[in-house]
């Protein structure tokens, strides 16, 4: 069985809001009885994608001291700007290709796959993502099952466009989400394989389907996003930070939690 802690977008800006928000998190995670396997981060680290705030998110997830009692595989999302968040964050070139990372553990791997589309706010894997993430299965040999981690939902949640917005404002997920879902659900088609896919981008817990697989969309640490029938105003900043548990039993079936802090 895998166990897996979820968040995502915590919109780290220098703040002392985005970050006591973040630690808040970071902390009753560090702070569980039990443990669990791994951390995802599900994008949208940084705010404006900036080296401090990446240097800020390396200090607070632990990755540059060891102090995370788990790994932390983390995508970019569409605030995340990749050469920054290769140099600062994961001490790599700061180069400009997509990142993506494959995670092994005993009883699955997970795919941490960039959707991102450097400068804009909708999503969309490239050919080089769709190209590494053949690779990666065929080198798997489908002797584990997969999961695929990305920062923007394939399907609508139900939230409606609202009229353009300029980068920085709350934009509605359904104005944003991954482009050319078919490309994705093709290949799930052929990767049985491929058992749930995890994203973030929507500032709302989320659980619904894609192709047949169980599809599950984390909480917000930075805000929380109100659908159209909870009142007026995209963003609830009142709203305590969430994040997710994602459970792959022997099965193979996802089961996922959410919580608050």
């Amino acid at each position: 069985m895998l166990v897996l802690a979820h968040i995502s977008d915590l919109h780290l800006d220098g703040t002392a809001r985005a970050t006591e928000r973040a630690e808040r998190v970071r902390d009753r995670l560090r702070w569980l009885p039990g443990t669990v396997d791994a951390l995802l981060v599900t994008g949208d680290i940084a705010d404006h994608g900036t080296e401090a705030e990446y240097e800020e998110a390396a200090r607070l997830l632990g990755l540059r001291d060891s102090a995370a009692p788990f790994p932390v595989p983390t995508c970019p999302g569409n605030h995340d700007s990749r050469a920054p968040y290769r140099k600062a964050l994961l001490g790599l070139p700061a180069t400009d290709g997509p990142v993506n990372s494959v995670h092994l553990f005993d009883d699955a791997a997970v795919l941490m796959c960039d959707s991102s589309i450097p400068g804009q706010d909708e999503g969309e894997s490239d050919d080089e993502t769709y190209a590494w993430i053949e690779a990666t299965l065929d080198d798997l040999d489908g002797d584990l099952p997969a999961l695929f981690a990305f920062h923007h939902p394939p399907v609508a949640l139900h939230h409606p466009p609202p009229l353009p917005q300029g980068r920085g404002r709350y934009p509605q997920p359904d104005a944003y989400q991954l482009r050319q879902p078919r490309s994705l659900a093709t290949l799930l088609e052929r990767r049985p394989e491929v058992v749930g896919l995890i994203t973030g981008h929507a500032h709302t817990p989320a659980a619904t389907t894609f192709a047949g697989r169980p599809l599950a969309v984390g909480p917000g640490v930075a805000w929380t996003l109100r659908l159209p029938w909870e009142g007026e105003g995209a963003a609830d900043r009142d709203a305590p930070p969430g994040f997710a548990f994602h459970v792959l039993d022997d099965e193979g079936r996802l089961t996922s939690h959410f919580r608050v802090v």
